[in-house]
């Protein structure tokens, strides 16, 4: 048998043998003597199984899958050997996102090296955003001018990037073994006014345009949700007329989909810091080390106008600043009318952009007319940026300031969309596009076709599933429940939070995350919780006191003792199976603070529908939160441990069984001392 497909040199059609389905196929290769069994890293899992004939079944008839893959699935390569299968076989393109870069590596140095073993040879590319790549051109430039844009620090770091440079094979940031200052990467990093094909052709080692130039050609590409909302809304970067998603014929799998909403408001939205004009500014001439573009070329006019504008950018954002009633925690404010403050940078920044072009223009070196050309468009961005925020003119975002920095004093401006569902459903499930979006957390309890996560972001018509996890948690794990806790507001809270932390940090003698979803109440027990370690023997690791997160988790593993405090980013995508991990401590159900701005316009528009924002959205939410946080304990099928949740509201509220359902069947523990 044969169907009709079309020659794409040609335009005409042509006669291809019928290919098989894929679901069958896939569910041979993951049974018990299929394809994958002659891996020894493979274990049979039904629920692996029903997941690829799932994913297959999305990608041959081209229509959306959400589905729901609980911990010890092995959804990655449920997903990977039928979009890769389907990749070769179509002659498609296979786009893999992930929530981040680590995630990304893990796909790459990790799955997808097994996949190959499996399917067969096929070609992978790893995509990062073009700043996380050096680019040689630019670093040759910068090394030439250095006298005059760098100083003699700045100037030692480039040294440093120069004999990194020399050896790298990978090109990016986190091959880097030291932090370059944000100013120093900027003038050396790929930028698209700079970092061209033509300006840096193959042989140039430039490794955003070789990897570029590999991607073109790549069945699998793997990049992270950030990055694909880029490039979707970012013609000049890889989108075509007639691209799917990102290229003609490509197909999305969206794995750790439960961030995505938050990720596409943010990407969706405008984000004006003061500290980044002022960076652009100071690329122009900084004041202290009376380096830059200006000084570069010797213009002293364009020196007097940074220095005039920088002063009434400071003027500006204090204005911004004593115009704010910023709330409780001192960091945000909603603004709900235009015309904040006036708009006083309008007039300087396009004036300084026309002396910047202007410059550029007369410049005897085409890269220096770049750079300040680039200079130029990303002031007048500012620009129109700053004018669209004071104006309100986008009536569907919520508009609000941020206070940032160890004292507070960094303003920065920020819109989101209210509802991201709309765009969400545009470009992902309006028409018949093959897209899978995945996680091990999309539903809120006994939530089968996961209603919550779809209408969230306009999956309303997508196909879904639920796949339980293979482990054995009534055997695996023990979870411990208190009946009686004072409230964070009563006099005696912290003593007793720290008694129960105390009581089950000993019961697994150490081996703990302790996540808190309060930073204050973390640093306020900081201490007396060193004190009990140190005398357990228990090293005690606690974020926020200047050691990078991948750091804390490494020495973590590492000191099979050990305690981890943490807070809002040890909830999620945190992997540490074996004995390093087996207790979980909750400090408080993780509720979203009620008054910041996202939130508060989420449950306004809610109320505006005649819905129940509390129920309807606030316990939903903090139900997917505390999900992923219990679900840091149990990684494998030989893991074992405890979870204690230290907030009594679980059982003496009527939305705390909405959270019990939504837990792993084990066996509970409430203790009533």
């Amino acid at each position: 048998m044969f169907y009709v497909a079309e020659d794409h040199e040609e335009g005409r059609p042509f006669a291809m043998p019928k290919r098989p389905p894929l679901a069958p196929r896939m569910r041979i290769a993951f049974s018990e003597d299929g394809k994958l069994s002659e891996s020894p890293q493979f274990e049979y899992r039904p629920q692996q199984q029903r997941m690829a004939e799932l994913v297959s079944e999305a990608l041959d008839e081209s229509h959306a899958l959400v589905c729901e893959a609980a911990t010890g699935v092995g959804k990655s390569l449920a997903y990977l050997v039928p979009a890769v299968t389907f990749a070769l076989e179509q002659k498609r393109k296979a786009i893999i996102c992930t929530h981040t870069i680590n995630l990304q590596e893990q796909l790459i140095s990790k799955d997808i090296p097994l996949v190959q073993k499996i399917v067969g040879s096929f070609h992978a590319e790893i995509l990062k955003g073009r700043g996380n790549y050096l680019c040689p051109t630019r670093l040759q430039r910068a090394m030439s001018e250095s006298g005059d844009l760098f100083s003699s620090s700045e100037a030692s770091e480039l040294g440093m990037i120069a004999d990194w440079a020399a050896t790298t094979e990978d090109g990016t940031l986190s091959d880097l073994d030291f932090t370059p200052s944000a100013r120093v990467w900027s003038l050396v990093c790929s930028e698209p006014h700079a970092c061209t094909p033509r300006r840096c052709p193959p042989g140039s080692r430039c490794w955003y345009q070789d990897t570029r130039r590999r991607m073109e050609k790549a069945d699998v590409i793997v990049l992270n949700h950030t990055l694909f909302f880029t490039l979707l809304a970012s013609a000049d970067e890889t989108t075509t007329e007639d691209a799917n998603f990102l290229f003609p014929r490509d197909f999305v799998i969206i794995d750790e989909a439960h961030t995505i909403e938050n990720v596409a408001a943010k990407a969706f939205g405008l984000h004006i810091s003061e500290s980044n004009l002022k960076f652009d500014l100071g690329r122009l001439h900084n004041p202290k080390t009376r380096k830059g573009f200006f000084q570069l070329v010797g213009d002293k006019e364009g020196i007097r106008e940074v220095l005039s504008t920088i002063d009434l950018v400071n003027s500006f954002f204090r204005s911004v600043e004593a115009a704010c009633k910023f709330n409780a925690l001192g960091r945000e404010f909603r603004v709900r009318e235009p015309e904040l403050v006036e708009n006083t940078l309008a007039l300087p920044l396009e004036r300084l952009a026309k002396r910047a072009d202007k410059v550029g223009d007369a410049a005897h070196k085409e890269h220096t007319k770049l750079e300040l050309h680039d200079l130029a468009k990303r002031l007048r961005a500012v620009g129109a940026g700053l004018k669209m925020f004071l104006d309100q003119e986008q009536e569907d975002h919520v508009h609000w300031v941020e206070r940032t920095g160890p004292e507070k004093n960094i303003i920065s401006l920020h819109t989101a969309p209210v509802d991201v569902s709309p765009r969400l459903r545009q470009i992902f499930f309006a028409s018949r596009k093959a897209c899978v979006f995945t996680s091990a957390t999309l539903g809120i309890g006994h939530d089968e076709e996961l209603r919550y996560f779809r209408n969230r972001v306009g999956a309303d018509e997508a196909r879904a599933a639920c796949i339980e996890s293979p482990f054995d948690f009534k055997r695996q794990m023990t979870l411990y429940l208190l009946q009686k806790m004072p409230q964070p507001s009563d006099p005696g809270y912290l003593d007793r939070l720290l008694h129960w932390i105390c009581h089950f940090l000993d019961l697994s003698k150490g081996r703990a995350f302790v996540l808190f979803t309060s930073y204050s109440q973390m640093t306020s027990l900081s201490d007396k919780l060193e004190a009990h370690c140190s005398k357990q023997g228990w090293r005690l690791l606690v974020q926020g006191r200047g050691m990078p997160r991948h750091q804390m988790l490494a020495e973590f593993k590492n000191d099979t003792h050990s305690v981890l405090c943490g807070t809002d980013s040890f909830w999620t995508g945190v992997d540490v199976p074996g004995e390093s991990l087996s207790n979980v401590i909750i400090t408080r159900l993780p509720f979203a603070v009620p008054d910041h701005p996202i939130t508060a316009s989420r449950i306004e528009h809610l109320e505006a529908q005649g819905m129940n924002a509390f129920s309807e959205y606030s316990v939903p939410e903090a139900i997917l939160k505390l999900r992923q946080g219990v679900g840091r304990l149990i990684r494998n099928a030989s893991d074992t441990g405890i979870c204690a949740i230290l907030d009594n509201r679980i059982l003496t509220k009527p939305y705390g069984r909405a959270f019990l359902a939504s837990l792993p069947e084990c066996p509970t523990e409430v203790l009533r001392d």
